[in-house]
């Protein structure tokens, strides 16, 4: 499997969004918990290495269910977890990227996951009544402290991946981008330039993207689906990307790692 660097850290370059082993909007326990303990570990015998969660999550259920299934973590394995949101019911998802809440964020994460430093801890979000310099400074204090390895942002702006650097060194930017959604382009395009890993969240569009016709098209051609089309579109796309889908089966992982053997042209990128 091919790697990627994020950071100091290298991992392999498909990674596992860990959110959709919960239940509705991401909310309470899995409804099959025993199911999503054999799916995470079904996923490390595929070669994933790196996962990716929240302390929202659940709220906080799913860095729990990680270190269930996973504690003491394989060697080279790292797992991502993000702060700074708010969950008071499961339709919502506010900002809350005050320094004192990321740090209470943050020593939850430790306590949950087991681990006495995290190695890539993400601003899930950037507070529009917080000072962005404020929510990144707290970060960067953590990471003096020796709390965490690496620092990472999520959706973000070129302009606050900018404003971010000059605080304390970025290795990887999580927004929404897939084949169906490019808006972050400009971001993509920033983290390639300045070797920052890009972890696109809603990697398949939530399944939207994947009825198009020139997809569908395209993956009967290779002999695949369109979920592997969307994902080795997205490892074609750019060398600091690492998709990190995610899905409850594992059924659905198997098929996901089946996008690591397609390889797309250059004709059948213009194609797409």
């Amino acid at each position: 499997m091919d790697t990627i660097r994020v950071g100091d850290l290298t991992v392999h370059r498909l990674g596992f969004g860990a959110m959709r082993v919960l239940g509705e909007d991401v909310w309470g326990e899995p409804k099959d918990r025993a199911g999503a303990i054999r799916l995470f570990h079904r996923a490390l015998e595929l070669g994933v290495n790196f996962f990716d969660t929240a302390e929202s999550y659940g709220p906080q259920t799913d860095e729990t269910l990680i270190a269930e299934a996973l504690h003491p973590y394989p060697k080279g394995f790292v797992v991502a977890t993000k702060g700074g949101l708010v969950r008071p019911k499961p339709s919502r998802w506010d900002s809350d990227a005050r320094p004192e809440k990321l740090r209470r964020d943050l020593e939850g994460s430790l306590r949950r996951l087991k681990l006495e430093r995290i190695d890539l801890y993400q601003l899930h979000a950037p507070d529009p009544k917080v000072p962005f310099a404020d929510s990144v400074g707290a970060l960067a204090e953590f990471r003096r402290q020796g709390k965490i390895r690496h620092v990472g942002l999520s959706n973000v702006s070129v302009r606050q991946l900018e404003q971010a650097q000059k605080i304390v060194p970025i290795v990887s930017v999580q927004n929404r981008y897939n084949i169906g959604e490019r808006t972050s382009e400009d971001v993509l395009k920033a983290c390639e330039a300045k070797g920052i890993a890009f972890l696109p969240w809603y990697p398949l569009g939530a399944g939207s993207a994947l009825k198009k016709s020139r997809i569908t098209k395209m993956a009967k051609a290779k002999g695949a689906t369109p979920a592997q089309v969307a994902i080795a579109w997205l490892l074609a796309k750019s060398p600091v990307m690492l998709p990190i889908p995610g899905t409850s089966s594992v059924a659905h992982l198997e098929e996901n790692m089946g996008a690591l053997s397609l390889r797309l042209g250059a004709e059948d990128m213009k194609l797409l």
